[in-house]
């Protein structure tokens, strides 16, 4: 799901780099991109694709991996938690070794790593190998899965640099389409350490070949924008301010309760007398609904800002965690997966435009980085609290109004943040 967050992101973040630098100066950008753009871009699509789509397949393999161990849920899901952590605090490194050495270097390195934990995990046969397995060495992998190649396909367009980054980061939400649905047949008809190493070859192919059409750019795309004097808050004063942390903590209770249902509700669908098909629909239901969220509701945020947009998002997931928390008909779930996945696609598909309308585009791209590690850390604490709520309650319920009240609460929080003079 995270992945399709950027689809229109980068479309509406470019129309306001053009609004805060209109009055300044003009920027002549030149009239046509390589036709090898379009190579780096078909390529990047289908390497987001393959990638997320094994990580969005964990809730999937929970199930099974939880029946033939007897681990808590807690203890299970705290690989997947530590994975996102690390994976959120890699991100920016990955980041740096892009621009060093470049994304093929960077995209191979991470694609063995990937492999390596699939293909790791179909011999799983203790604990403390999930965490290696799941937490190190697929949450280094995960950490440069998203920026070398949101990176190189900015710097291969300079007109269409918004539609073609969306276009990249849209094959993240295919994974999370596509993932689970493959998953769910997979372990139903091989057992899930097949579909382990059968994952692990997919990933290991198309990363190893996929990485090779990726090169720099040329100089003249490239250094297009180096001189563009833009506007906006320091990175020290931004870090200082009451409002930076309001919008790190509304981002840090959205990662929370995203990354919270994506692990545990398929074995809450399980759980209350369901067929593992079914959870496996209810996922990919979610995934389609997050992207339908991001481009339905890119419009009415243009007209009516980030802000707002933001807003309304987190008030259709708190009432969609309550229904999902209160009512266990199968109609219920649809859709409680319908309302959750496009509040989310509404709400991600904010988060970069509220840190430029909050602070500008001076220092964007670090403090988004720094943001979007507050989703990490989230994500890396609520499935690990949603399984330890479950141990002892043995019911999610408690768990999801947990995610409800900090989703309401994000309404009350966003309302205070005013956007940049």
């Amino acid at each position: 799901m995270r992945g399709a967050s950027q689809l229109v992101v980068h479309y509406f973040l470019m129309r306001r780099m053009k609004k805060l630098n209109r009055r300044s100066h003009q920027i002549a950008f030149p009239t046509a991109e390589s036709r090898y753009g379009y190579v780096i871009v078909s390529t990047a699509f289908l390497l987001m694709t393959v990638i997320w789509m094994g990580f969005y397949s964990f809730g999937i393999f929970f199930k099974p991996v939880l029946v033939e161990f007897g681990w808590t849920r807690a203890a299970t899901a705290g690989a997947f938690s530590l994975s996102l952590i690390i994976q959120g605090l890699l991100a920016i490194a990955m980041g740096a070794l892009t621009d060093r050495f470049g994304p093929r270097l960077v995209m191979t390195l991470c694609g063995l790593l990937l492999a390596a934990s699939y293909l790791l995990m179909s011999q799983l046969s203790a604990l403390w190998q999930l965490y290696l397995f799941v937490s190190l060495v697929l949450g280094v992998g995960m950490g440069g899965s998203f920026v070398p190649l949101m990176t190189i396909t900015a710097r291969w367009f300079i007109r269409r640099r918004g539609m073609m980054t969306g276009i990249v980061a849209a094959g993240g939400g295919l994974g999370g389409v596509i993932g689970p649905l493959l998953a769910g047949v997979f372990i139903s008809h091989y057992g899930w350490r097949a579909s382990f190493a059968a994952l692990g070859v997919a990933v290991f192919v198309v990363v190893m070949l996929g990485a090779l059409p990726l090169k720099p750019a040329p100089g003249h795309m490239a250094g297009a924008l180096e001189g563009i004097q833009q506007e906006g808050v320091g990175f020290n004063d931004a870090l200082r301010s009451r409002k930076f942390w309001i919008l790190f903590a509304v981002i840090f209770f959205l990662g929370f309760s995203v990354f919270t249902i994506m692990v545990h509700i398929a074995p809450h669908v399980t759980d209350i007398g369901f067929s593992q098909a079914t959870a496996v629909n209810i996922v990919a239901s979610m995934g389609i609904a997050c992207i339908t969220g991001q481009i339905a509701f890119g419009k009415v945020i243009d007209k009516i800002g980030s802000r707002r947009g933001f807003i309304l998002g987190s008030a259709a997931m708190a009432f969609s965690l309550l229904l999902v928390a209160f009512s266990g008909t199968l109609a219920a779930l649809y859709l409680f997966a319908a309302l959750f996945g496009f509040a989310y696609g509404a709400c991600i598909t904010c988060e970069s435009l509220l840190v430029a309308d909050c602070f500008g585009l001076r220092c964007h791209g670090l403090l988004l980085s720094v943001v979007s590690c507050g989703c990490s850390l989230g994500g890396g604490v609520g499935p690990f609290a949603a399984g330890c709520i479950f141990d002892i309650a043995q019911k999610y319920q408690l768990a999801f109004l947990l995610c409800a009240v900090l989703s309401a609460s994000s309404v009350f929080l966003a309302r205070t943040l005013k956007a940049l003079n």
